[in-house]
């Protein structure tokens, strides 16, 4: 009782399944590329050869269209061979044909569909739908839409000044009357089309498709600005204070929070940290803000250089001078395939889904420079070591600085006197 096996594979959609999928031993397995090659290579050898059982996965494999579909089906009847079907959902529709006819169609209709995106794919076109604003679609890739551009750009820029999701929506609707939620500017500071990459369905990146509205660099600083803020409560990561989310009271384990009071008839603010939810009673009262900045500032300078001293850090600038030199390598590979195609050693089809791999593995590349420190962090840590450095920064930019470096500072109240820990990052 000879048992044979059948699997089609389209290159652009999918990967060629492993042996062992059949679940028991076959004694001959064929399997297509792209074709039908070894389909009728099958028929032919069952014509001289009996054949017991075929294995397949689904009808849809047998033929690009139901007629072909059918037509395998009877050349397979007439041979007297068994057709198994090892996916149940197809094996169980045998008993509705015009069911099964519909299904196969449906399928088939969706696989061509699906098809012709990963063509597009391959050739780096934009996908289906409407551009990303800032944009407009061109005859081959997405085009600068001069008038939407400058408002997604000042969006960017003011994220990349202050490190607020909220605070750029809302300067966004102030200056340009666009109306965007946060999960929205989120989307669009995470979204690659604005840093001259596409991004399909698959989750695969393909890099440099199209004009970008912001560079590598700023790029690559709003992922760590957001990287930073997603330890922080979200009205913590755009309080406009520098101790905001930072600061938490040892005794009761309660975050703090910055509040503001205001003498009577009076200008003058006075800020001060209190517990957020302190289980305490009496509770834990508030400290003077100026106070713990002035100590956290304290803190810093005394003990950053030695918490970096005891690092084990990698060769930062050597990784990514290998990184950078493995980009260069690829795109030296892409630069080739022209001559390569004109001397007739790969086709047109063949090159294109070469290139488009390649570019893949160099948007990966990019990702992960793009993810390493931007600067030396014993050099930073020199600099930022000095009192003066805090005190000639606002209040935004010190709240950059602490957030690079700072992970929680624990506020302990001994008798009258404050004293801090502070945790670093690293």
């Amino acid at each position: 009782m000879k048992i044979i096996a059948y699997s089609y594979t389209e290159p652009l959609l999918e990967s060629a399944p492993a042996a062992e999928i059949w679940g028991q031993e076959v004694d001959r397995t064929y399997q297509d590329l792209g074709g039908r090659q070894q389909l009728q290579q099958l028929l032919k050898d069952c014509q001289t050869e009996p054949v017991k059982y075929l294995l397949i996965q689904r009808f849809e494999e047998l033929g690009d269209t139901v007629q072909q579909v059918c037509a395998h089906l009877e050349q397979l009847e007439n041979l007297g061979i068994q057709l198994i079907v090892t996916d149940e959902k197809q094996t169980e529709n045998r008993a509705n044909l015009l069911k099964l006819l519909a299904e196969i169609q449906r399928s088939q209709h969706s696989r061509s569909i699906r098809k012709g995106h990963a063509r597009n794919r391959i050739k780096s076109l934009p996908p289906p739908g409407k551009a990303p604003y800032g944009y407009r679609r061109g005859k081959d890739k997405y085009a600068i839409d001069k008038t939407a551009s400058p408002a997604v750009k000042d969006f960017f820029e003011h994220f990349l000044i202050y490190g607020s999701l909220r605070g750029s929506v809302r300067y966004l609707a102030k200056k340009y009357n666009k109306k965007i939620s946060v999960s929205t500017g989120r989307r669009w500071l995470t979204n690659p089309a604005y840093r001259g990459d596409l991004e399909y369905q698959n989750g695969e990146v393909i890099s440099n498709t199209h004009v970008p509205i912001i560079s590598r660099e700023e790029a690559a600083q709003v992922d760590r600005l957001l990287r930073r803020n997603s330890r922080l409560a979200p009205r913590s990561a755009s309080a406009p204070r520098s101790l905001a989310g930072l600061a938490i009271c040892a005794e009761c384990k309660s975050s703090m929070t910055v509040t503001k009071v205001t003498a009577y008839r009076k200008d003058k603010e006075y800020l001060y940290l209190r517990p957020i939810n302190c289980p305490q009673q009496p509770k834990c009262s508030g400290i003077s803000y100026e106070e713990v900045l002035q100590l956290t500032i304290t803190g810093i300078c005394r003990d950053l250089p030695n918490a970096i001293a005891q690092l084990q850090m990698p060769d930062i600038q050597g990784i990514k001078a290998g990184i950078a030199g493995a980009i260069a390598s690829k795109q030296k590979i892409i630069e080739q395939l022209p001559a390569l195609i004109e001397s007739g050693i790969l086709d047109a089809e063949t090159a294109d889904l070469r290139s488009y791999k390649i570019r893949t593995e160099v948007a990966e590349m990019q990702s992960r420079l793009a993810k390493m420190p931007p600067v030396n962090l014993r050099e930073t840590a020199q600099t930022v070591s000095l009192p003066q450095f805090w005190l000639d920064l606002s209040e935004s930019e010190r709240r950059f600085y602490f957030r690079e470096f700072i992970d929680r500072i624990e506020i302990i109240r001994e008798n009258s006197e404050v004293k801090l820990q502070i945790i670093f990052i690293f």
